[in-house]
């Protein structure tokens, strides 16, 4: 008897067990076709919007066939998406399994922000932080005036001389601009060690590589174009001025551990061992940006953490560059400070939007306290005019994915690394950032 019901009790266990297994395998199945539908509306709408699709190195046969017609299908790719949004949802609410669950959320943020955009290249404008949390799923803390005019209180203590705070900058970073001639080495050799640092820590897939180019008459001063099979295109600005740090800034944040790094970990990872065939296409104008641009930043801070920085560069770089290190230590100090007065960007976008401010004030506020040449202020508000709400990817997501991994990895290299590594691996969104304790 108690063999029969041992029998009955382990065969009730198998069905059930298979059963779950089998409703698995369809949600899986089920995601999976979503995930293809997925990219073909997101490669549509780059058709109409030539900066949805930052990169896309899925099948062929996902791309649309047909050119666009003259008139963009508004209302045509909303009900796509909405319905899209639908069954994942039912997916989400339904499933047992994480996986499955966090893959079909991060999916329905991500149709969020084409929503968002659609409405945009509509001619559909929403308020700065409605746009941002629907494109970007944050919402980036707002400060006034006096909060940027405290900052350069504390500036002014700092810098020598008398007379405007911005032109006593200028003069302090003008003894560390790059000569043109000297930028390609300076360059290259700050890739280099971005790239030595991050090898220590991580196996990247075989193959992966870079090309540097130097281009003209941008409204930012470096880009990423990731051209699939772990193989990015890295441009350098170089109408802009080009101080000492950006060297260091510019090839961690666009090559290791930055874009480069980031993209490459996603298509191995996720492409081509898990076959997610959604994050093969990088739309910019998601929430994945931020996820991007906060590591890309914060990842300077974990290859070259505390003062190796400024090392670096007084040991290193400044010698190639032929300046002089005298005021290295100052100049640091002062860029810390102005790391924190970025958030005024948010500001002068914030406010455009509203059409509360013109070019004028918006240019002001660019020099006097973002600390611009008159060249990157003119760019930058050029940069904010196209990207909108995107510029609170750069400090807010820094900030975001700074209280992730510090919060976790405590003042440990090795696990900051680690912690790092998995943020660049997995699909996140600044929500999950802020909801994983």
């Amino acid at each position: 008897m108690h063999t029969k019901i041992k029998l009955l009790f382990l065969f009730a266990t198998l069905s059930f067990s298979c059963s779950k297994q089998s409703s698995q395998t369809i949600e899986a199945e089920k995601l999976h076709e979503i995930s293809l539908d997925y990219v073909r509306l997101g490669l549509v709408i780059g058709q109409y919007d030539k900066d949805f699709v930052d990169a896309y190195y899925g099948p062929d046969s996902l791309k649309p066939v047909l050119s666009p017609s003259a008139t963009f299908p508004k209302d045509s790719l909303l009900k796509v998406s909405q319905n899209l949004t639908k069954q994942l949802d039912n997916i989400a609410t339904s499933t047992e399994n994480d996986t499955i669950r966090d893959r079909s959320n991060w999916l329905q943020a991500q149709l969020r922000a084409f929503e968002r955009r659609i409405k945009i290249h509509s001619g559909e404008s929403a308020a700065f932080d409605v746009e941002s949390k629907e494109l970007f799923d944050a919402v980036a803390p707002v400060y006034p005036e006096k909060h940027f005019q405290s900052l350069m209180a504390r500036l002014d203590a700092i810098l020598p001389g008398k007379g405007p705070l911005p032109d006593r900058y200028q003069k302090l970073a003008s003894q560390f601009l790059i000569p043109k001639n000297k930028i390609d080495t300076v360059f290259r050799t700050a890739i280099t060690e971005a790239r030595k640092r991050t090898l220590a820590h991580y196996r990247l897939p075989a193959g992966e590589d870079f090309r540097l180019e130097y281009v003209t008459d941008k409204p930012w001063s470096g880009y990423n174009w990731y051209q699939g099979n772990y193989k990015s295109v890295i441009q350098i600005n170089i109408s802009q001025p080009i101080f000492i740090e950006r060297a260091i800034d510019l090839a961690c944040h666009e090559g290791y551990p930055g874009h480069h790094v980031y993209n490459a970990l996603l298509e191995k990872n996720l492409y081509r061992d898990k076959n997610q065939t959604e994050i093969s296409l990088y739309p910019l104008f998601s929430p994945q940006s931020l996820i991007a641009e906060g590591s890309a930043n914060y990842g300077i801070a974990v290859a070259f953490p505390g003062n190796e920085q400024l090392e670096f560069c007084k040991k290193t770089l400044m010698p190639l560059a032929a300046m002089d290190t005298l005021n290295a230590g100052l100049y640091f100090r002062a860029l810390a400070i102005r790391s924190e007065l970025n958030y005024a960007r948010n500001e002068v976008a914030r406010e455009i939007q509203r059409k509360n401010m013109g070019d004028k004030e918006a240019l002001r506020w660019l020099t006097d306290y973002c600390l611009l040449t008159e060249k990157g202020a003119t760019d930058y508000l050029r940069f904010i005019k196209k990207y909108r709400s995107y510029v609170i990817n750069y400090n807010y997501g820094q900030a975001l994915v700074k209280k992730y991994i510090e919060s976790r990895g405590g003042n440990s290299s090795e696990v900051r690394w680690r912690l790092f590594e998995e943020l660049l691996s997995k699909q996140y969104k600044a929500s999950d950032l802020l909801e994983k304790k």
